[in-house]
């Protein structure tokens, strides 16, 4: 991550906190280094980038160029900035993840979100996706305030578009200052058929005994084990014909999916995760892949993987847990 810099040093870097991260891993890279035990509050004070002198979009662009992984979108390059789009204006940024082949049309707006941002955020996603047909593309606005009228409209497109809104908020801290980067809305799963996998949903644990097998059945209690130890919300096994899933008591909250065979126990993370999980998982010997069109991580864990990496699994687990409930 960035070093955080003197406000008086405008030449210097500037520092940031990603939320797609718990905040124990949004210090910096070096917090290994650092006896937690010893930090201190310090009060902050947000800067409004509309209208700042300094810190204004062009800084904000600069920043973002410099390196385009504070938003929280993985590790992606900076193709493009004040992209000309023909009769529409210019894009702010284009942004590419080439091992996903995956590209991000990025719209910024200070201050507060309006119509306007939002019809340009759509328009230049469209024309960039019948321009390159061969990418995945995804609408990404960022703002200042994403008041909770436009994140309703925003919704209002799930399925539809493959949106991502990001708050980003300018924190002084001492003579520091801070950008913090928050993703309040992430739509990049289109719209699938989910009446087949509602079909039949009422099944019990003797279903998914029989159709694979004791051990790894077990193991999906013992991965709701992980999850209720970091959630603030007790959550429960529901079985379903195609899946294992998870509700709160009074609806499904399918964060995460299970499905369990003979020989090991399928794990899909839809929601919460990020590429930092990825490495962590695949660092520690986890059978781990990912699929960038459903936006999903997942493992596959044999009935002895959950003693042999159960501080690995615990702290995934928990950290996607409260990415989710954040």
């Amino acid at each position: 991550g960035y070093a955080a810099s003197s406000l008086r040093s405008p030449s210097t870097t500037f520092g940031y906190i990603s939320a797609v991260t718990p905040p124990s891993h949004s210090i910096s890279t070096d917090s290994a280094h650092i006896d937690m035990s010893q930090l201190t509050y310090t009060p902050h004070n947000l800067i409004s980038l509309k209208g700042h002198a300094e810190f204004n979009e062009r800084w904000l662009q600069d920043l973002i160029e410099k390196d385009p992984t504070i938003l929280g979108l993985g590790d992606v390059l900076v193709l493009d900035r004040e992209r000309v789009q023909e009769r529409a204006g210019r894009l702010d940024l284009l942004l590419s993840d080439p091992d996903q082949g995956t590209r991000y049309e990025v719209e910024l707006m200070l201050g507060a979100t309006d119509p306007s941002h939002i019809i340009r955020c759509i328009e230049y996603w469209d024309i960039e996706r019948r321009r390159y047909p061969g990418y995945e593309h995804v609408a990404v606005l960022v703002a200042e305030d994403v008041t909770g009228r436009f994140l309703n409209v925003l919704s209002l497109f799930s399925g539809t578009i493959p949106l991502i809104a990001i708050q980003v908020s300018a924190l002084q801290v001492d003579d520091k200052v801070v950008l913090q980067c928050v993703k309040v809305l992430d739509q990049r799963l289109l719209r699938q058929d989910d009446v087949v996998e509602a079909k039949g949903a009422s099944v019990d644990r003797s279903y998914w005994v029989e159709r694979a097998n004791e051990k790894t059945v077990a193991l999906a209690s013992g991965l709701l084990t992980f999850i209720n130890e970091a959630s603030t919300t007790k959550y429960e096994l529901t079985y379903n014909r195609h899946y294992i899933g998870l509700s709160d008591g009074t609806r499904a909250q399918n964060f995460v999916t299970l499905r369990p065979r003979r020989a090991h126990l399928k794990v899909y993370f839809h929601r919460g995760w990020a590429e930092e999980h990825f490495l962590k998982a695949e660092e520690a010997g986890i059978v781990t892949d990912k699929d960038s069109k459903r936006d999903e991580m997942r493992f596959t864990l044999a009935p002895g993987d959950l003693k042999k990496h159960e501080a690995h699994l615990r702290s995934i687990f928990a950290e996607i847990t409260m990415a989710q409930e954040a």
